[in-house]
């Protein structure tokens, strides 16, 4: 690499001017690149300082890296540019969708849709048409439909996700930001969480409903995520997916409904046959009394043969990853919260435990050790007061399958993705 050389890098709307010469104050954003795309998932690291003392193979490691992973171009001035890695990012910008033909002209087969926001790699052009790559599907977009490079970097806020993956064994999870300020929680290392806001030296990443907290940014990766194309067979069997789960909550809800009316003419039943003994021995009190335990016998038994193994209902639960986390809900399709999911769940197999997380975490079934978990255990979190406000389902290997927050509703964590309070077994 040449001493003095001056390269222009235009990132996200901003330019930098690099010089190489050594001694200088260098700056840069190195770029860390997933184009897998759909939605192009890039890297963006924090921008950094080599120093007035760094080597001259430091500085040029810099540049070759920068050089290895965005395109460059020289002008007739000398400078070089390195292209902005979105230059050839498409972003919907239709008020729905734009379908995606397999050919540029609307007689064309479709092939997919691109809802608004999500984007593409812009693979070629073809008069107003674009030729794209997105999520499983290539095909053509008419470029009127499409934020393109420039215009589409300034969508990216509005548009994408960005996530922290932790790369440290134990993460603190802090009140605010600076670490004298409280430690609410720990993450461990390789979990994933959505980031709520970012600064300069911290992001404040969600971890449930309600429950967020802040992060140094020197011990997580950040992710940019974009959602993309739908192919029409992805498309179809999402319909199918969800068409499946509705049947299989209004199965749920007929058996359960069906089960509470046996078990109400099992009582009245019960309740007859009580009376009645108790007239025929002439001693209605200690008749009643002992009637009275015999049918708690048979509840107790009633309940017991509904239940099914921990693997099953764990396996259960696993139908619904994907679902909608909905404050308040019961729903295992429409929407729950995460102690209305766990209670649905068992509602199922016939185990009635109470209806809020504190509540569950006090009085359903007993409790068990954190090291000693099984598949179909209850796992319960706190919040930074020190009370109980969250629970998932242990599945086993780890994990844990919850109903989280509004925005990715019930998914599969690692039992530790936060710091756990207690274990309880239903079964």
């Amino acid at each position: 690499m040449i001493k003095g050389t001056v390269v222009k890098v235009t990132l996200c709307g901003a330019a930098f001017l690099l010089s190489l010469s050594i001694g200088a104050t260098v700056k840069a954003a190195t770029i860390k690149s997933d184009i897998g795309i759909a939605g192009i998932t890039p890297v963006l690291e924090n921008y950094y300082t080599a120093t007035a003392d760094q080597e001259t193979g430091d500085a040029e490691k810099l540049l070759e890296t920068l050089a290895e992973q965005v395109e460059t171009k020289q002008s007739k001035t000398g400078v070089t540019e390195v292209v902005s890695p979105y230059a050839n990012l498409g972003i919907s910008i239709a008020n729905d969708y734009v379908n995606i033909r397999s050919e540029a002209n609307t007689d064309s087969e479709v092939v997919g849709k691109l809802y608004r926001g999500c984007a593409t790699d812009i693979l070629e052009y073809d008069g107003d048409w674009v030729k794209i790559h997105s999520g499983k599907v290539d095909g053509y977009i008419k470029a009127e439909y499409l934020a393109i490079g420039d215009e589409a970097e300034k969508l990216i806020d509005d548009f994408a996700s960005k996530y922290a993956t932790i790369k440290t064994e134990t993460l603190f999870v802090r009140e605010g930001q600076g670490q004298d300020t409280d430690i609410i929680t720990m993450v461990p290392l390789g979990e994933t969480y959505y980031i709520k806001k970012e600064y300069d030296e911290w992001a404040e990443i969600e971890i449930d409903n309600e429950e967020s907290g802040f992060v140094s940014k020197d011990y997580i990766d950040i992710s940019v995520e974009f959602e993309y194309a739908i192919s029409i067979e992805e498309e179809q069997a999402k319909i199918a997916a969800e068409e499946a789960a509705k049947k299989a909550e209004i199965e749920r809800l007929e058996k359960l409904a069906e089960q509470q009316e046996q078990e109400r003419k099992a009582e009245e039943a019960k309740k007859a046959a009580a009376q009645k003994a108790a007239e025929d021995a002439n001693n209605a009190k200690d008749n009643s009394s002992s009637n009275n335990n015999s049918n708690n016998n048979s509840n107790n038994n009633s309940s017991s043969s509904q239940t099914g193994s921990g693997s099953e209902i764990a396996n259960y639960a696993l139908n619904f990853v994907g679902n909608p986390y909905v404050w308040g809900g019961t729903s295992l399709t429409s929407g729950a919260d995460c102690s209305g999911f766990v209670q649905s769940i068992y509602a199922h197999f016939g185990k009635n435990i109470p209806r809020t997380s504190r509540e569950q975490a006090s009085g359903a079934g007993y409790e068990v050790s954190i090291s000693n978990l099984q598949a179909g255990d209850l796992i319960f979190y706190r919040n930074s007061s020190g009370v109980v406000n969250h629970v998932a389902l242990y599945i086993g290997n780890g994990k844990v399958v919850h109903a989280s927050n509004a925005r990715e509703g019930i998914k599969i964590s690692s039992y530790n993705y936060r710091t756990p309070y207690k274990a309880r077994r239903i079964l």
